[in-house]
């Protein structure tokens, strides 16, 4: 597996996470706080994933 193919799977891995929580959060939310969520637990997940891999 090259890096290449590893970062289209990670990049595509967090768009589908990011819309399932989109999703998830926007039952009874503004579409405002709805995104403003999103965006933050995408950012805790790439942080957390950045953090394992040690980049």
């Amino acid at each position: 597996m090259n890096k290449r193919n590893f970062y289209v799977g990670m990049g595509m891995g967090l768009i589908v996470g990011g819309t399932a929580a989109m999703v998830m959060h926007a039952k009874s939310r503004t579409p405002k706080s709805v995104l403003g969520r999103t965006l933050k637990t995408i950012g805790e997940v790439s942080d957390s994933i950045s953090d394992i891999m040690g980049w």
